[in-house]
């Protein structure tokens, strides 16, 4: 029952996210020419909008950043005190009203690197990326649950029940591996030493003379 109304709740958000994405796309349509970039046609755009292959998981990002993948760039368009509080590695910080402004366009609108754009969930990375789609900005990404997902994958993963299947288990060895990464300290890799036995102070000896015999007096 509870896994139902999270479904319907997200299905429900995930409804209102694309109609503000279609009413995002058509008021860049709507606009004069002089105040926006051609950009792609919205036919495309709506194309690209409902493709599952602008998202990355969790599982792939964190592998890429395990192996020191050069090929993309982390976009956190989350507020700065947000950034601040916590962010991906080598995240870069550029808040969705600043998108557009000149210095964010080298990061965004550029050919060599994949850029993945992440929020605390998808909201905020969505609306980036349909912005950033419409000027026809190429390679860009969404992380499929933003901070949220990261946190419950990777960070801190379920551990499966003891009936489920094996796949669970590799899958939760490989988060619980990569967590390890970025630094998280589960209670078994704790080794708790005990402690040391204490040492008796040696005994003190003491020595005592022995009084020699006097020498016998006189004799035969």
């Amino acid at each position: 029952m509870v896994k139902k109304k999270i479904a319907k709740v997200l299905a429900f958000r995930y409804k209102i996210l694309a109609t503000i994405l279609v009413l995002l796309a058509g008021g860049l349509v709507l606009l004069p020419k002089y105040q926006r970039h051609e950009g792609i046609k919205p036919e495309e755009l709506l194309s690209n909008t409902i493709s599952p292959e602008r998202y990355i998981t969790t599982d792939q990002l964190a592998h890429k950043i395990i192996n020191q993948d050069p090929s993309f760039i982390l976009i956190d368009v989350r507020d700065e005190k947000s950034f601040a509080s916590y962010t991906l590695p080598n995240a870069i910080n550029i808040p969705l009203p600043k998108l557009f402004e000149e210095d964010s366009d080298s990061y965004l609108n550029q050919n060599q690197y994949d850029v993945v754009l992440f929020s605390n969930d998808n909201f905020n990375a969505d609306q980036a990326w349909i912005l950033c789609n419409r000027l026809g900005y190429k390679n860009m990404r969404v992380l499929k649950g933003g901070i949220n997902q990261w946190f419950t994958t990777i960070i801190n993963p379920l551990k499966p029940a003891e009936n489920m299947p094996a796949a669970d288990f590799e899958l939760y060895a490989t988060r619980k591996a990569a967590g390890m990464f970025f630094g998280v300290v589960y209670p078994d890799q704790v080794k708790v030493e005990a402690p040391e036995k204490t040492k008796e102070a040696p005994k003190k000896v003491i020595t005592i003379e022995k009084k020699k015999k006097a020498a016998a007096e006189g004799g035969c």
